[in-house]
Parts: C-alpha cells; sequence; structure tokens
C-alpha cells in the first residue's frame, strides 16, 4: 500500500519550517503542505483560548488540502490546543511535545532536564507535565526565551548579542546541573550553535522538531501510510500574509529553496 496524500503542518509562522525540514530528511519521498499563520504571529505571547480559536482555524486550513496525518509544529499549540486538533481532525494528529520529552528523558542520565521555550509553552508546563508522566523521577527547569525568536529570524545565530543573551537565558538552568535541554521552540534548532557553545558542550540538546519526525515516520510505517513512490515529492507551502523577507528567511529555516508561496484568504480577527 501507498498514500500519496500530504503530510500537513502547521506553525504559528516561519518557526515550523525547521520541522518541515526535519520530515524531509526521515520522509524524503513524502508530499507536504505547509501553513503559516504569519498574519498573527506570534501564538506565544498570546492567551490559550486566542491559541485555540487559531488553531482551530489553522486546522481547517491544511484539511482542506486532503492531508494524511496534521503535524501540530507549533510549541504553544501543542501545549495549550493539541485537544483542539484533535478533535477537529480526522486524521492522527503529532504534536511536538511528547516526542520531545520522550527523547530527553531518554538522553539523560542525571534526570534533571532543563526546558526553554516561548513565554506560552513555559507558562503551560506541557514539557514539564510530559516528562513527568514519561518518568516522575526526572525533575525539570524551565527558561522563557523570547528573544530567541526575533534573533534567529534575523539571522543573528552566531552574533556576540545572542551569545550575550544565551549566557543570560541559560545561566539559571546551568546552576541546576541539568545534563539535557529540549529546545521548546521551532526557532531554536537555529541558534543550536550558540546555545551548545554557552552550555560548553556539557549538556544533550533535543531539537523537538526532529524527534518529531521521528515520531511521524514510526507512525506512518505502523499504519502503513507511506508514500512509497520514488518521484520527486511536491512541497508546498501557505501563509496567512507574506511579510517582508519571508522567502529569504524561510529558505534559511528550511535549508533549502521554497519556491511558490501561496497566500490563504485572510482570517477573522
Amino acid at each position: 500500500m501507498s498514500d500519496s496524500r500530504p503530510i500537513g503542518v502547521f506553525d504559528s509562522g516561519i518557526g515550523g519550517l525547521t520541522v518541515v525540514r526535519a520530515l524531509t530528511h526521515h520522509l524524503p519521498h513524502e508530499n507536504i503542505i505547509y501553513f503559516g499563520d504569519t498574519a498573527r504571529v506570534p501564538y506565544g505571547s498570546k492567551s490559550p483560548q486566542v491559541v485555540r480559536d487559531y488553531a482551530a482555524q489553522d486546522t481547517d486550513v491544511l484539511l482542506q488540502h486532503k492531508v494524511k496525518i496534521i503535524v501540530v509544529a507549533c510549541n504553544t499549540v501543542s501545549a495549550v490546543a493539541l485537544d483542539v486538533v484533535q478533535k477537529r481532525s480526522r486524521v492522527p494528529v503529532v504534536g511536538v511535545i511528547i516526542p520531545g520529552a520522550e527523547a530527553a528523558v531518554q538522553a539523560t542520565k542525571k534526570k534533571r532536564v532543563g526546558v526553554i521555550g516561548t513565554v506560552g509553552t513555559i507558562k503551560s508546563d506541557a514539557y514539564v507535565n510530559a516528562l513527568r508522566q514519561i518518568d516522575p523521577s526526572v525533575q525539570a527547569f524551565s527558561q522563557a526565551c523570547p528573544l530567541f525568536v526575533p534573533l534567529a529570524e534575523e539571522g543573528w545565530t552566531e552574533h556576540k548579542a545572542t551569545e550575550l543573551i544565551a549566557k543570560e537565558y541559560l545561566f539559571p538552568l546551568t546552576l541546576e546541573k541539568i545534563d539535557a535541554l529540549i529546545l521548546g521552540c521551532t526557532h531554536y534548532p537555529l541558534l543550536r550553535n550558540v546555545i551548545d557553545n554557552t552550555l560548553h558542550h556539557a549538556v544533550a540538546l533535543i531539537d523537538s522538531g526532529e524527534a518529531t519526525a521521528q515520531a511521524v515516520a514510526v507512525l506512518l510505517e505502523e499504519q502503513g501510510m507511506k508514500n512509497m513512490s520514488r518521484l520527486k515529492p511536491n512541497l508546498q507551502f501557505y501563509v496567512s500574509d507574506v511579510p517582508h523577507k519571508f522567502t529569504d528567511v524561510g529558505e534559511r529555516f528550511l535549508g533549502q529553496r521554497l519556491g511558490k508561496v501561496h497566500r490563504v484568504p485572510a482570517f477573522p480577527a
């Protein structure tokens, strides 16, 4: 059996392209539809109810394209609105929280795990709760790092300013003697080198997007839903607004050319 229907991926903006990048690595033959709600980004600073409303609308965009699975690349939506997507969707749904937490539990030897993310993700305690459910003996320590998002989008991945901010954000976590750190935002993998250097290469960095791509690969295999075609996959990109520099920034996140970016009709405010 071969299922050529696309994998649907949505995020609040550009960051989810790092998840698409991981998916193309682990599932190189799959067609992918990506939707970034760029008109209403960021989600991380918005109230849970607003995020839940947005998540329902984002889900509908992907379902219109007859996707076979929905990947919620947005950590904030995965944290506070995954149930909304699951109830609305007619196909399997995978968020980034559980795969990221499972990877961290496997990586930690000291049972001391750090979590960094947006304000919304950290306030939700979604990663902390997931870690406790998977292994109650794991201690979790969280830190919001909101400035990492604009730094990643600006391309300041190796900038001195980024190094200083990383030291400020990560210092409290170093005091907790963590040995694994969940990068709980799709933008953060672009800052991996700075984060790794700041932690003196002593902490395992867990890319939730990478862990999620692996989980999707396992699910598609188990459900017999993989695309067995060896034709070049079709990657399509949709946004709710096409901001300045979207293509340039997006290609840096994706690691390849985006091609044509389509704009969907405006959502209600």
